[in-house]
């Protein structure tokens, strides 16, 4: 078991003794949501920490755009309860990253290439893109990080 789905148990329990129903809930339907995909396909998997850090922000975002929908459907009680949700369910994710903090990963990891030997150019994208996005991993818009690698090989 991931540490971050055993922390999803230990708060499942915590929240059922303190009565707090929105964290309750939020844990109960994420937690479902990685049961589902734990056991969904041919052979079961064990989802790691990565794979439930995706899953969390996938809900999150779900949570989010749902709010939008409702607040411009005049629905404000239950665009609030889906802000509310989105905010347990953050409170599990790493800290993003600002623009400036990929920006220098980015710079070092073009940096170590060129004290390697290789001069990067962006039809070597793909040699700066996978150390920066696993350094990233889910703590930056993967796009906006590929806009980021091509502007400074470019």
């Amino acid at each position: 078991m991931s540490t971050l789905k055993e922390r999803l148990h230990a708060d499942l329990v915590t929240h059922m003794k303190s009565g707090d129903k929105t964290a309750l809930g939020t844990i109960r339907n994420v937690l479902g949501e990685i049961e589902t995909r734990e056991k969904s396909g041919k052979t079961p998997v064990a989802l790691d920490d990565a794979q439930v850090t995706a899953l969390l922000q996938k809900e999150a975002t779900k949570r989010r755009e749902t709010a939008t929908i409702y607040t411009g459907a005049g629905e404000a009680e239950r665009a609030a309860a889906e802000i509310a949700e989105a905010e347990v369910i953050e409170g599990y994710l790493p800290r993003p990253l600002t623009r400036a903090e990929v920006e220098e990963i980015v710079d070092r990891v073009i940096a170590g290439l060129r004290a390697e030997g290789q001069e990067p150019s962006v039809r070597q994208m793909g040699a700066v893109m996978k150390p920066v996005t696993a350094e990233v991993a889910g703590r930056f818009d993967g796009k906006a990080v590929s806009e980021i690698v091509r502007t400074r090989l470019g």
